[in-house]
C-alpha cells in the first residue's frame, strides 16, 4: 500500500568492474520517479515525496489498467518524450493546479511509463527478492503493454552499457544505472550506482542567493554571453558547505553593487520584464513555489568561476552545478556559449527497441 519511498542510487564516476553477471544495466531515465499501485480498477501515482502523481496524468491510467497485473506494484518512471527526445521541461509543465490544464496538456504533451522493477504481484512482496528473479517477473508480466507503457533496456553486458552511455545521451537521457543483480529491492536506501555525464564550463557569476540559514551564499548566479553580448542566465551552482559559505561571503563581498541600472540583469527590477517571460532571467516567480523567495543579490560580473554539469536543456543547465574553483585568468567577455558540448540527437523510439544483444 501507498506510500513507499523507492530505491535510490548513489554517484560513481564509472561503471563497476565486477564478475560477468553481477550488475544489471539500464540507461537512466530523465523524468519523474513514479511507483504505481494498481489494485483491480484502482491505480495510484506514487511519487518520491508524500505528494501523489495521480492527478496530473490521468491519461497514463488507462494504459497502465491494460499492460499490469490486476494487482502489482511497479517501480519507474514517468517521462515525456518531444520530437528531440525526452522533454523535461514539457514534463515540468505537467504539475498544475488546474484541472483544465492538466487535461489540455495531457493531450498536447502526453506522458509515458518506463517500468523498470515489480515490487509486488498479488499478494507477493518481492521486495527481499533479488533483482534477477524481479526483472525475469516484471519481462513476463509486460509482455504486451500499451504503446505508452515501455519495459526500460537491460543488460548484464558493461560493454553494451557503456556504448549506451554515449549513444543514449542524445535522446535525452541522464546516463546508466547499475544494480547488484542479487541485491534485493531497499525503499530509501542508496543500493544502486548511477553514472551520469559530466562536463565543466566556465560561467560568469552575476549573482547569489542567500542560504536559507542566513549564513551566507547558497548558490551562485551562472551566466554566458551570446553573439550579441548578452549575458544569458543558465542557472545555478550549489550544495556548498557551512564553511565554505562562509568563505563564499568574504570572496563577493568586493563585488556586490546596488546600481541595477548597470547590471546584465537589472531589467528584472522592472515590472515589464517580470510580465514577459524571459525564462533566462533570474528572479522570477516559481511555478513549483509560488512563496518561494527567487530574489538574488546582484554582483558586478567580474568573476569568473569553473562548474561542473550535466548537460544544458534548452539553453540552460539541466541541473544545479557544481563549483569547481574560481577562475581569474579568464575574462567574462570570453566565457561564452560555444563551450557548451552539443549531443547529436538520437532517436527515442531506438532506446526503447534495444535488448541486450543489440
Amino acid at each position: 500500500m501507498p506510500p513507499l519511498l523507492p530505491m535510490l542510487a548513489k554517484a560513481s564516476p564509472q561503471l563497476p568492474e565486477a564478475e560477468p553477471g553481477a550488475y544489471w544495466f539500464e540507461p537512466k531515465w530523465d523524468g519523474f520517479r513514479c511507483i504505481v499501485f494498481r489494485d483491480g480498477d484502482e491505480i495510484e501515482l506514487g511519487s518520491r515525496n508524500d505528494k501523489p502523481l495521480t492527478r496530473y496524468f490521468p491519461e497514463l491510467l488507462e494504459p497502465l489498467k491494460a499492460s499490469l497485473p490486476e494487482r502489482c506494484v511497479v517501480d519507474g518512471e514517468v517521462v515525456v518524450a518531444g520530437p528531440d527526445g525526452l522533454d523535461f521541461d514539457a514534463l515540468q509543465q505537467r504539475i498544475h493546479p488546474a484541472k483544465s490544464r492538466v487535461d489540455r496538456l495531457a493531450e498536447e504533451t502526453p506522458a509515458a511509463f518506463v517500468a523498470f522493477d515489480l515490487l509486488a504481484v498479488g499478494d507477493e512482496s518481492l521486495l527481499d527478492a533479488p533483482l534477477s528473479s524481479r526483472r525475469a517477473q516484471l519481462e513476463g508480466a509486460l509482455a504486451d503493454p500499451a504503446p505508452s507503457v515501455h519495459l526500460t533496456p537491460g543488460t548484464f553486458d558493461r560493454a553494451l552499457a557503456e556504448a549506451w552511455f554515449s549513444r543514449f545521451e542524445g535522446a535525452g537521457l541522464d546516463g546508466v544505472m547499475a544494480k547488484p543483480a542479487e541485491g534485493t529491492y531497499q525503499p530509501n536506501k542508496r543500493a544502486a550506482l548511477k553514472v551520469k555525464h559530466l562536463r565543466t564550463a566556465d560561467c560568469v557569476v552575476a549573482g547569489f542567493r542567500e542560504h536559507k540559514n542566513g549564513d551566507g551564499p547558497g548558490s551562485l548566479m551562472l551566466g554566458l554571453y551570446d553573439d550579441e553580448g548578452n549575458l544569458h542566465n543558465l542557472g545555478v551552482a550549489s550544495s556548498f558547505s557551512v564553511a565554505r559559505r562562509a568563505e563564499l561571503r568574504e570572496e563577493l563581498a568586493p563585488y556586490i553593487t546596488d546600481d541595477w541600472s548597470s547590471h546584465p540583469w537589472g531589467r528584472w527590477a522592472e515590472a515589464e520584464a517580470h510580465e514577459s517571460g524571459e525564462a533566462r532571467l533570474p528572479g522570477g516567480q516559481s511555478r513549483w513555489n509560488a512563496k518561494k523567495d527567487l530574489t538574488f543579490t546582484p554582483l558586478r560580473p567580474e568573476l569568473v568561476a569553473e562548474v561542473a554539469y550535466e548537460r544544458v536543456d534548452n539553453g540552460r543547465f539541466r541541473h544545479s552545478c557544481r563549483f569547481q574553483h574560481w577562475r581569474h585568468d579568464r575574462t567574462p567577455e570570453s566565457c561564452t556559449f560555444e563551450q557548451l558540448e552539443v549531443v547529436p540527437a538520437f532517436e527515442l523510439k531506438t532506446v526503447f527497441q534495444t535488448d541486450g544483444s543489440s
